[in-house]
């Protein structure tokens, strides 16, 4: 079994969390924590496998205990600034899910890990061949989550279509960049290689002067 604890402010998600993780099999919740001093304390007592971690924690950023866990980390947290993202890489988180998830996108990327653990279980040298394939099953493409086209992030990718699915109503480019924090010109990019995929619908939008805007709007299928 792979023990988890699950850090997250609000007690109410973090048992949402866990359940998740309890319904998975080879998983189990070894705790929850809701500030990061009971993270720290209880990390220590527990030793898990692995801590689902948020950033919005009453007494410290989730980003300063992040380095300080001896676990394995994915990032489940309602931070999707860029920066914040890219700090959490950069401190060892190895996924990143911004909150609200389905059950689905969180055992997805378990799975992931599983596999990734699996690969790595061994006492002997790994070759090459071996320690790509650890990698692959790690970051290999998600169920319901499209890879990211050539040349482009799989971080920015991921946050563009999370803020696609939540949307209520069809988006612009620039509103899109403004809740992603990137520039419109990025937000385009991104957003016509979706569509290109399939992944999103493209509509226009008519106002009483000028060209008309692009709208985008997540696919159903």
């Amino acid at each position: 079994m792979i023990d988890v604890l699950v850090v997250d402010d609000d007690f109410r998600v973090a048992q949402v969390h866990a359940g998740f993780v309890a319904a998975l099999r080879g998983f189990s919740v070894a705790g929850l924590a809701h500030t990061a001093a009971q993270a720290r304390s209880k990390a220590a007592e527990l030793a898990p496998a692995l801590v689902l971690l948020d950033v919005y924690l009453p007494d410290a950023s989730g980003l300063t205990l992040l380095p300080e866990l001896d676990a394995d980390v994915i990032m489940a947290t309602a931070a999707a600034d860029p920066a914040v993202v890219r700090e959490a890489f950069r401190h060892g988180a190895l996924h990143y899910l911004v909150k609200p998830f389905t059950a689905a996108a969180l055992n997805a990327r378990l799975t992931a890990y599983a596999r990734y653990r699996e690969a790595l279980s061994g006492e002997n040298d790994l070759s090459q061949v071996a320690l790509d394939g650890a990698v692959r099953a790690l970051y290999a493409p998600l169920h319901g989550q499209p890879p990211a086209p050539k040349g482009q992030s799989p971080v920015t990718t991921r946050l563009i279509a999370d803020a696609l699915r939540r949307a209520d109503e069809p988006r612009s480019a620039a509103e899109i960049a403004d809740q992603v924090g990137i520039s419109r010109a990025t937000a385009q990019r991104y957003l016509a290689a979706l569509a290109q995929a399939g992944r999103v619908v493209v509509t226009l939008r008519y106002g009483a002067t000028g060209r008309p805007e692009h709208q985008y709007a997540w696919s159903p299928r």
